[in-house]
């Protein structure tokens, strides 16, 4: 796609952009554009310019992603400051830019005595990315607290959608493809700030005890299938530690895929393929990943 045919735009557009240092798996390749938006108007007109047959694709923290190794085609937004505003408003109404991560919204509502939504401190992403995936944890899912959310179509149009007009279940929505959240109100409670704070070091607590959070890593790999714990499943199919290139199942949470240093994409992505082979073959169940897979192999 040749410059000439792009918008012309405020904010940064970048060819050739690598994604890998934007990701947590720090694999993969790179975005054909890489586009950060000055602010809404700056990526409302690009997107109503951008040819029809362009593909757009948004991306948070980079947390639930495999970039794969021939990268993205077409254009990847990346919501930066201007759309990483929170703000409280009467009624325990939390206004979140798309760009704000989970740990500033959950900040943000213990310090305006806010409580309902401190499970988005163990959500690592942006409001974005886990109002498009329903995102959960610790009791909590995004369906319990948004009340509507603002959606930029591929089309350019800007449209509020309801959490009824989302065609929320477990982590999926009906979003279409191409669309960018750019702001979510949640809906909270009134609390004390110390208990909120206690709940919020509860969380922090048990996800440092658990999980492998100082590795690269992408979260959360497979669904829980009904009735079953997917990382039990894994461990029970034997596949505490296997690994397959530079890429292992973690031995701490078998839920979580590492990159032990020199993993490419294809080893991440072959390796949850072979899990999700040994489970089918130990349990009977068909394990679906959580974690987005992007780009051309």
């Amino acid at each position: 796609m040749m410059a000439a045919t792009l918008p012309s735009v405020r904010g940064k557009l970048k060819a050739a952009a690598p994604l890998a240092p934007l990701v947590w798996f720090k694999s993969g390749g790179a975005a054909e554009w890489l586009f950060e938006p000055a602010d809404l108007d700056d990526l409302q007109g690009f997107m109503r310019e951008l040819p029809a047959d362009v593909p757009v694709m948004a991306l948070g923290l980079g947390s639930n992603m495999i970039v794969r190794d021939g990268g993205v085609p077409g254009v990847v937004v990346r919501l930066g400051k201007a759309f990483a505003k929170v703000e409280p408003a009467a009624g325990e109404i939390l206004g979140c830019g798309g760009g704000a991560s989970g740990i500033l919204v959950s900040s943000t509502a213990r310090d305006a005595g806010i409580a309902g939504v401190e499970f988005l401190r163990s959500i690592p992403g942006t409001v974005g990315g886990f109002v498009r995936m329903n995102g959960g944890a610790y009791g909590g899912e995004v369906k319990d607290i948004l009340t509507d959310c603002d959606v930029l179509l591929r089309s350019g149009e800007l449209v509020t959608l309801s959490v009824q007009e989302l065609g929320y279940s477990y982590r999926h929505s009906e979003l279409p493809d191409g669309a960018i959240v750019v702001a979510a109100r949640f809906q909270g409670r009134p609390g004390e700030p110390a208990d909120i704070q206690a709940e919020m070091d509860r969380i922090s607590a048990s996800r440092e005890a658990s999980q492998p959070l100082r590795s690269k890593t992408g979260g959360s790999t497979f669904k829980n299938p009904d009735g079953h714990k997917a990382w039990q499943l894994v461990d029970e199919a034997g596949c505490r530690g296997l690994q397959i290139g530079g890429a292992q199942v973690s031995e701490k949470h078998t839920n979580f895929l590492l990159n032990l240093g020199d993993a490419t994409s294809a080893d991440i992505e072959a390796l949850g393929e072979e899990v999700r082979k040994r489970v089918k073959e130990k349990s009977g169940i068909d394990l679906q990943w959580e974690i987005q897979r992007v780009g051309k192999i």
